[in-house]
């Protein structure tokens, strides 16, 4: 229970924060590039800081070997959730095939369907909770899912006709992210930090600190440039929050826990892949010209639920289970 009241303020102190983004947003307190100014901070700032951090002080060589098996399944779990979500997407936008909105639109959901908020809220509730050996181990977990994220994932977010199948493909896998974690593990198995100077390490990790309320008050701020009301009447956001946080997850933990999988690696599972939809849905829309409506819907309804639909999988499914 106490571990359960954890996680539900953790949670609770995040929506205060993307509370504050969204005031700040409507009351126009803050200029209309905000978002993307934020956006770019968390992109090529603070969630590689984070990253950077964390894998120079615990991936060892000793550490990287003895949860290796982490990244084995994330892979497993991010090619499933990938095969799930295709199907799943016609469900919402069907014959797309003539009609190029209907086609975008059926991509924006099969995203939906596939990823959750794992990086900037999974790293920020993990880090918050456990603390920086745990946020190492779930970097591990998630490696292969933020390069399935930051290459289909991304591919499929572009409209058609901004640049080539593979031109979109370098743009993913060369993402800051995946660079800060490359960089990260080859650094922390060569024992760098040892050799950094002292300021560095410092500027990075107070960078890092940035990183989960930037993301909140990047949600917020975003969320807050919509007619709320208008946000909160696509349905079908509803029922793809409900499967994205609530039923494929479920689906998961117990096929993990039929097979006699740990609670840590049920843990990790949880937070990538029960987290609310994530702000992707927005950003690359909006820097090539597509629709953004829908996936600021997404977030909205997806990260409030996520205050209730978190911390009752949690104790579902680690806890009582």
């Amino acid at each position: 229970m106490e571990m359960f009241l954890l996680v539900s303020e953790q949670l609770l102190m995040m929506l205060i924060l993307m509370a504050v983004g969204f005031i700040l947003s409507k009351k126009k307190i803050i200029p209309e590039n905000s978002g993307t100014v934020v956006s770019k901070l968390e992109n090529f700032v603070f969630a590689p800081a984070l990253t950077l951090v964390t894998q120079f002080n615990n991936c060892s060589i000793e550490n990287f070997m003895n949860n290796s098996n982490l990244i084995i399944y994330g892979l497993i779990l991010v090619i499933i959730s990938v095969g799930i979500a295709s199907p799943l997407s016609k469900l919402f936008v069907k014959n797309p095939n003539k009609d190029f909105e209907l086609d975008y639109q059926r991509n924006i959901y099969r995203y939906a369907l596939t990823f959750g908020n794992f990086g900037y809220m999974g790293n920020f509730l993990v880090l918050g909770i456990w603390g920086s050996e745990a946020l190492f181990k779930y970097l591990m977990f998630t490696f292969f899912v933020s390069v399935v994220c930051y290459s289909w994932g991304i591919y499929i977010l572009i409209p058609k006709g901004n640049g080539t199948m593979w031109q979109n493909l370098k743009k993913g896998l060369t993402a800051p992210p995946i660079i800060a974690l490359v960089i990260g593990i080859i650094g922390g198995l060569s024992n760098a930090n040892a050799y950094m100077p002292a300021f560095v390490m410092t500027a990075l990790d107070n960078a890092s600190k940035c990183m989960g309320p930037a993301a909140m008050l990047l949600a917020g701020i975003i969320i807050g440039g919509y007619d709320f009301k208008e946000l909160l009447k696509n349905k079908k956001v509803y029922v793809v929050s409900t499967l994205r946080m609530f039923v494929i997850p479920a689906v998961f933990v117990i096929a993990l826990h039929i097979f006699g999988v740990s609670k840590e690696i049920i843990t990790f599972t949880l937070i990538a892949f029960a987290t609310p939809l994530g702000m992707n849905t927005i950003v690359y829309p909006a820097a090539y010209g597509g629709d953004t409506k829908t996936g600021a819907s997404m977030t909205m309804i997806s990260h409030v639920l996520s205050i209730i639909t978190i911390p009752v999988m949690y104790y579902l499914f680690v806890i009582l289970l």
